[in-house]
């Protein structure tokens, strides 16, 4: 991915809901890509995915400690 293109799908990662980014993680887990560049913008996309997922979870945990 160029780094417009990584820009972009950060934005719509803050931007979406969780509904949203399970479904593009279920799409990228289930992607056919055969080039080694292909294969590598999968791994990128389900890391910053996971990153976004987790960065959540934790929001959510402080939330709940603190309230």
């Amino acid at each position: 991915m160029d780094k417009e293109t990584i820009k972009a799908f950060i934005a719509w990662l803050e931007a979406a809901t969780e509904e949203e980014i399970l479904q593009r993680r279920e799409q990228a887990l289930n992607a056919r890509v055969s080039t080694r560049e292909g294969k590598s913008d999968v791994k990128l996309a389900l890391r910053l995915i996971d990153e976004e997922l987790i960065a959540r979870l934790d929001l959510k945990r402080v939330k709940t400690d603190k309230g």
